[in-house]
């Protein structure tokens, strides 16, 4: 095929995806959609060979590391001390998520599907891509698909639970309603990611010089260190993951601008290569494979939420959080940014009657919601992810 038309073709399901994610605000995901278009496309005889022929799979493989230094530098330490029940919790709740699944999910899906499930589960893309690059090592050619899929779907099961437990949150705040709205609005304003500004300890670089190719340049020699450092304990600790890691200190420092990609008008570009990279698995998706594959998705996603729940409620206890907002914590692991940002909205205008009891909800969710999304799906899922790879 064509590259030009690969890629174009590859852009407009892309689009497809996002106007129908816009217009059922996200509760179907641009990544649900996307899969199913591409794999009706495959079946119908679009080439196997597409995200090859678009240049994109290359171009995305090459582009990971720099994702996961670039999800680095979108840590607000200053979230994360304010919000340190959340962050517990958040933790927890993939904690969770691995040991269900590895202890009871492998008698009833078997080990690899046991092992590959809890990461994706527990995040999403980069998770997959790891998992599915270790299945893809070992000739799983079903456990790339069946990681991939799980990316796809698990949104089904973390949005109603989310805005069931969250609606139960947003009645009981307003129950111990007391008006307090100063506190409130320091804490929205929070989440939003207004803090002040703190020194660094390398000076950030002169406007004129953070262009594009200076800021690619940054995250590009950080990503490079990130995986000569995982060579250094024999990828003890996963280049993946030591990306995030240096990422976060590098940024921490100075070296590196906040949400750098994005400053480096990269991002977009980034993205689609990087989900190339996971759709590109779904060329190998039979219908008889995805019925095959059918009771291992349901089964795991049902075990990862048991497991979110109990986890999530026991920590919550303990933190003297309760049990609603601890399991809406623990599921934003199934859909993450900007779905908590986006369920925390509605579920406030849903029960507020006015701007004050909105302001009073948003105030105690939207924090909780933003920081947990951030735990569970950027830094928690890819640890876990260098750790379940480990077990195949």
């Amino acid at each position: 095929m064509e590259a030009l038309l690969s890629l174009s073709f590859v852009l407009i399901v892309y689009s497809i995806g996002d106007f129908i994610s816009h217009k059922t605000k996200s509760m179907v995901s641009m990544m649900f959609t996307a899969s199913v278009l591409f794999l009706i496309g495959f079946w119908l005889g679009v080439p196997a060979t597409l995200f090859e022929d678009a240049q994109l799979t290359g171009l995305g493989s090459l582009l990971i590391g720099l994702l996961i230094t670039h999800m680095g530098t979108l840590l607000n330490m200053e979230d994360l001390k304010s919000q340190w029940k959340t962050v517990i919790i958040a933790l927890s709740a993939v904690v969770g998520i691995g040991i269900f699944l590895f202890v009871v999910g492998t008698p009833i899906v078997g080990r690899e599907y046991a092992i590959a499930s809890a990461p994706p589960i527990s995040g999403g893309v980069v998770a997959a891509i790891i998992m599915g690059e270790v299945a893809a090592t070992k000739g799983f050619d079903n456990i790339v698909v069946f990681a991939t899929l799980l990316v796809v779907v698990q949104g089904f099961f973390g949005y109603p639970i989310a805005s069931y437990f969250l609606n139960k949150e947003a009645k009981l705040i307003l129950k111990r309603k007391n008006g307090n709205l100063s506190k409130l609005n320091t804490n929205t304003d929070k989440a939003n990611g207004q803090a002040l500004p703190k020194k660094k300890l390398i000076p950030a670089l002169p406007k004129e010089l953070q262009t594009d190719f200076v800021l690619l340049a940054k995250t590009s020699l950080t990503a490079l260190l990130s995986f000569k450092l995982a060579e250094l304990t024999n990828n003890i600790i996963h280049p993946y993951v030591m990306c995030l890691l240096i990422g976060i200190i590098a940024c921490e420092l100075g070296f590196l601008e906040k949400n750098i990609l994005t400053q480096a008008n990269s991002m977009g570009l980034a993205m689609v290569g990087l989900m190339a990279v996971i759709f590109s698995s779904l060329s190998k998706a039979t219908p008889e494979m995805l019925v095959s594959l059918l009771f291992p998705i349901v089964a795991s996603l049902t075990l990862g939420t048991i497991g979110i729940i109990i986890f999530s409620v026991i920590v919550g206890k303990i933190l003297k959080i309760s049990p609603a907002m601890s399991i809406a914590i623990g599921s934003t692991a199934l859909f993450g940014f900007p779905g908590t940002y986006i369920l925390s909205n509605e579920v406030a205008n849903a029960n507020a009657t006015n701007e004050e009891e909105k302001e009073l909800i948003l105030g105690e969710i939207l924090p909780k919601m933003l920081v947990a999304g951030f735990i569970t799906v950027t830094i928690a899922s890819v640890v876990l992810a260098g750790v379940m790879a480990k077990l195949f």
